[in-house]
């Protein structure tokens, strides 16, 4: 038996969650997306460990270089020159980019220091922005500091507050 907090447990409420959020986009018709750096598509791995899945999954952007950010999301230099690769405005590029690339009407993504090496004083380890696109609605944003316990920890604890995000988006 596993106590709480363990892998396998995290896992099994991460996958209860992509289920939720992929009945949810089921129900309203629509395709889902991705745009992960600190997670490393383990958003859209959680999602796509789903049978049935490919009907409201469209593709995963995993872009862990401020150049993939660029290339394969339309993120600008300007805001990564200015703002940095983990903040708000380029979570909200995530978003928007991964949108607008993709035939999807939700996209999910996340920008963060996962650890454990990585973090300062203005962006300490366990912080994450997170970006939610929809096609009829602003790209919403929101930042959360997860408490250091650890990498897995940090980037487990992020999918699951995208998710939840993407839940009370489509709700």
């Amino acid at each position: 038996m596993n106590e709480p907090g363990t892998g396998e447990v995290q896992k099994t409420e991460i996958g209860e969650l992509a289920d939720l959020f992929l009945k949810a986009c089921a129900q309203r018709r629509i395709l889902a997306t991705t745009a992960e750096s600190c997670t490393g598509g383990l958003i859209i791995a959680a999602m796509t460990d789903i049978p049935g899945s490919s009907s409201m999954v469209d593709r995963g952007f995993v872009t862990y270089s401020n150049d993939a950010k660029m290339e394969m999301l339309g993120v600008s230099a300007a805001t990564l020159d200015a703002f940095g690769a983990v903040s708000a405005q380029t979570a909200e590029e995530m978003a928007a980019g991964a949108l607008a690339r993709s035939h999807a009407g939700i996209a999910l993504a996340v920008t963060g220091v996962a650890g454990p090496d990585g973090g300062s004083a203005e962006k300490p380890v366990g912080l994450v922005w997170f970006g939610l696109a929809m096609s009829d609605s602003r790209v919403i944003v929101e930042k959360r500091v997860f408490e250091n316990r650890g990498r897995d920890f940090i980037r487990r604890e992020t999918v699951k507050h995208a998710f939840e995000m993407g839940l009370k988006a489509l709700a």
